[in-house]
This record gives C-alpha cells, structure tokens and sequence, in this order.
C-alpha cells in the first residue's frame, strides 16, 4: 500500500523535525520534505505532489493564512493547521478551517518539543483523515461592487408557534464540523429553537468559536455552562474538554456541563449529548449528525429516534469526512440524509408542519 506523503511547514527548525519524526515512524506515512516558510513549500508542493501538509500559523515572508487562502483556491488539498494555544491562535486557527483547512492540532505555548511528542497520536491520527477528506476548492474573493448572496428567508415566531418553545435542536459533529455547524446555525431565525451541539474540540477553543458563531448568527450562541436553562434562540456550544448533557428541571432543561471520563475517545462526546436528548426530550428533539470522523453519536442517535426524535445526517457528497453520519445511517438513526445547504430549510419546514399538525387538532 502507498504511504501517505506529508510535507511539513513551520518555521522552527526543532517542530520541523519532532513532526518529520513522528511521520517516519508510521509505517503508513512519510515526510517527504520540511519547509521553513511558504515560499520555499509552495516549491516543494509542485516538486513533490504530497497527499497532506501539515502548516504552522505564523510564519515569516507569507503568513499561514494568505498561504492557505492562495493554496485552497490555486491547488485544494488536505491542510491540517499547527496551532498554539492561546486566545490568538485559536482565532486565527477558527479562519484556517474557514478557508478549508481540514483540522488543527494545538501545539502548547511552552515545552512545545514534549507537548508535540505527546501529541504523536492525535497528529498521526489527523494526518489520515486529512488523507481521506474531501476537499474543495475554495471560491474567488468577491470582486468589489459584487452583489451580495440572496438572504435566507426568516421565519418568524408567528409560523412556528410553541414549536420554538417545545423543541430542541441536537447537533453532534467532528472533522469539518466547525464549518458545517455555522452553515446550519446562520440559517436559523432569531426565534429558533434551542441548538445544544458538540462538537469535537479541544479545551481552549470552544469559548472562540463559539464568539465567532454568535457574530455570525441571528440566534445568540455561547459555551454552555453548568446550570443553566436552555433558552430558544438560543444555540450551546459542549466546552473542549468536558461533556455536554441537558437534564429537565420542573418545566425547563438546564444544560449539564461535567468532567469524565472520554466516551468513544471523544470528551466532549456526541454519544454523551444524543442519549441525554432521548432521556429527556425525547420526541421533542431533532437530532442532526454533521460531518466528521469515526462513529462518536451513531448508536445514540438510533436511541433517539426509537425514543420519538426526528434525525437528520448530512449526506457523503457535502461532508469533508463521512464517518459519523455513515454510522448513524447504517444504525437506522437517520430519518432524512441530506446536502447540507437543505439541513436548516428541512428542519424549519418540519417545524412549521409540526405547527400545523398541533392547530388541526385544535
């Protein structure tokens, strides 16, 4: 079998070869160049033709995003960002993902020769599906003076009645995930329901994406928080490192933000969410499986529909990896598998019908 061929680009000579280590030790995967800038990688790309890189943030002669915006227009192909910790590199790694990169590995501030070798599975492991994902390329920047994209139709608190009060909206995702997930959210009305959603992310930058999407979005998103009550128009973000469930409290749900232990490797786990929502929601919940790697969710998911909910799984051609919603598919959770630009619009037609339905019966 052909290894996977990685070039790696980062500025420090010690990361550079720490990562071309780790790669060469795989038996799947090798380090076929190191480059110190862009320059000398955008060379070493057309030369070499690997299968990944692997791309550092900030770098001298061109900075890792102009070099990753230029690359996913120019040549699209699996970019997995190295990032550090802290509040400026979670943002700038929140835009590498925007402009198509297909995830990140978050490299610690100090000790980073140790923090990388701690982080040999994780990168290996990123390496491989970044190898599998399906990539695009990236669209021109809009000429000056170019019309604006047409608005999403809203929908308004008068259509969907006590649906928006009722109802909570459960999204799970992993590799790709944090673009998939804005995509559904900015197509949501101001009066949606509630959104509970986790996705695979560390500790550190949950709290940035989750700002992110709250600028972006007409619902208000934040990190979840212990305690507190689930609101509609409202969308909750499972913190890195810790699970996310929703537990029912007289009338209300209150989101449940604790430690423990990884659930299918994964902490937060979607598997963690999804059973907590056919517990308590049951067939007031809308599950919604987005793209990403392995089968965190699928089994739950199964449990949630078999408890009343109504699923959603994004369909192979419009994920970056169709792992997890291939699993739930298979384990008979899905009710609809589709393109993830129809996601929000079906979701919102379903609520309205749901409307309906409860006024015929009136």
């Amino acid at each position: 079998m052909a290894k996977t061929k990685v070039v790696v680009v980062d500025d420090s000579a010690l990361v550079r070869s720490i990562l071309s280590e780790i790669i060469n030790r795989q038996a799947d995967m090798e380090c076929i160049g190191a480059a110190a800038d862009p320059l000398v990688a955008r060379e070493m790309i057309r030369t070499l033709n690997p299968d990944v890189i692997t791309l550092d943030v900030e770098m001298p002669r061109m900075d890792g995003l102009d070099f990753l915006s230029r690359l996913m227009r120019l040549r699209p192909m699996p970019v997995v960002m190295v990032s550090t910790l802290t509040e400026r590199g979670a943002e700038v790694t929140l835009k590498a993902l925007e402009l198509g990169a297909v995830d990140f590995v978050a490299k610690p501030k100090i000790g980073v020769a140790d923090g990388i070798r701690l982080l040999a599975q994780d990168i290996t492991d990123k390496i491989r599906i970044a190898a599998k994902a399906h990539i695009r390329r990236a669209p021109p920047p809009a000429a000056p003076g170019a019309a604006p994209a047409a608005p999403v139709k809203a929908v308004t608190m008068a259509s969907l009645g006590k649906a928006s009060t009722e109802k909570i909206i459960f999204i799970g995702a992993s590799t790709g995930g944090t673009e998939a997930t804005k995509d559904v959210l900015i197509n949501l009305p101001a009066d949606s329901p509630a959104v509970v959603i986790t996705q695979h992310m560390p500790p550190g930058f949950t709290k940035s994406y989750a700002a992110r999407l709250d600028g972006l979005c007409k619902i208000r998103v934040k990190e979840a928080q212990d305690g507190e009550r689930i609101l509609p128009g409202h969308g909750y973000i499972a913190p890195g490192g810790l699970h996310l469930t929703v537990e029912r409290s007289g009338a209300n749900y209150i989101a449940r933000v604790q430690d423990g232990d990884p659930v299918n490797r994964h902490k937060p786990s979607v598997e963690a969410l999804f059973l907590s929502a056919a517990k308590v929601v049951g067939p007031n919940a809308i599950g919604i499986m987005l793209t990403g790697m392995g089968a965190d969710g699928a089994r739950a998911m199964k449990v949630m529909k078999d408890a009343g909910a109504y699923n959603y799984c994004q369909d192979e051609h419009s994920c970056v990896v169709f792992g997890m919603p291939r699993e739930a598919i298979a384990a008979g959770a899905a009710d609809e598998v589709l393109p993830l630009n129809q996601i929000a619009t079906k979701v919102l037609e379903r609520l309205r019908a749901t409307v309906g339905v409860s006024m015929n019966r009136v």
